[in-house]
């Protein structure tokens, strides 16, 4: 009696929909000039303010020089403040502490909010229902009265401002990932994996997240803006940063009062955070091109 050979089972595939990353269009990407120009300034002003300091020696807190010194004076490119410290100095110091708000908010947000969402789009019934209502609830309030909540009950600092910046972003990321959660959940290779015996949690990180990532990296770049927006009024009204410590927001705030003799002391503060929200925007247009999201 002969015997037949078997051979162990093939591993099963499961035709999935297209990631993110293979739905990435890169000729879509800088193809217009508002693109080239939000790369350019969101590049140059992260990398400015990362290496800055260590390249630029000027203490941003010493008076070292007369007050109000106008801009190209020798050794201070950009002048001084009413107080005699260098501008430019405090100006880069003073948008780290924004650039660091906005990525830990972004990051914080994009990951809480985006868990929240998978899990209620997917599991539905009470969880669905309890998840979404509490968003709600934080939804019914203004963005930068939860702001100035949460800053109020946990104090000034960075730590506290990405801490109150993220809880009022959550919501945005959670509705978003719910509602491209329930999108996702009717397709065919959803079922192939039930089918095939996945659990949920392997389902929601190895099929949903990647099809949805892409969107979410689209509002997690726009998110930039509006954190941009959120930590300078923070610092604007005094519950940022400590006062002696440079900031974009505050700088504004103190140079108000000199804007009509010494405007560059309120107006180039005031610019760059215009310009950083702007082209963090911009950027996440050009990433929703890329990704084809509305054309899909």
């Amino acid at each position: 009696m002969s015997t037949v050979a078997t051979s162990p089972p093939a591993t099963v595939a499961i035709a999935g929909g297209d990631s993110w990353a293979t739905k990435w269009n890169y000729r879509r990407i800088l193809r217009r000039p508002l693109a080239w120009f939000a790369w350019s300034v969101l590049v140059l002003l992260t990398l400015v303010l990362t290496i800055g300091p260590a390249v630029l020696s000027t203490d941003p807190l010493a008076q070292t020089a007369p007050a109000f010194q106008p801009i190209g004076t020798a050794g201070h490119l950009l002048g001084t403040d009413e107080l005699g410290r260098d501008l430019l100095a405090r100006l880069i110091a003073g948008g780290q502490p924004l650039l660091l708000v906005c990525m830990g908010s972004a990051f914080a947000s994009g990951l809480i909010g985006s868990a929240l969402g998978i899990l209620a789009g997917y599991v539905g019934g009470a969880v669905d229902a309890i998840v979404m209502r509490t968003m709600d609830i934080l939804l019914a309030f203004p963005l930068v009265l939860v702001a100035i909540l949460m800053v109020a009950l946990l104090g000034g600092g960075t730590t506290n401002m990405i801490v109150a910046i993220t809880v009022s972003q959550i919501p945005y990321f959670a509705r978003l990932a719910r509602n491209l959660t329930l999108a996702e959940r009717g397709q065919d290779y959803i079922r192939s994996a039930k089918a095939l015996g996945f659990r949920g949690p392997r389902i929601a990180s190895r099929e949903i997240l990647p099809n949805i990532s892409g969107q979410l990296l689209v509002q997690a770049t726009s998110t930039l803006a509006v954190t941009a927006g959120l930590s300078s009024a923070l610092s604007y009204l005094g519950l940022g940063q400590d006062a002696s410590a440079p900031d974009w927001g505050y700088m504004v705030r103190s140079g108000q009062e000199f804007i009509f003799a010494y405007p560059s002391l309120c107006l180039i503060p005031g610019l760059l955070i215009t310009l950083f929200a702007v082209a963090a925007n911009l950027v996440g247009d050009d990433l929703r091109d890329a990704l084809d999201i509305e054309g899909r």
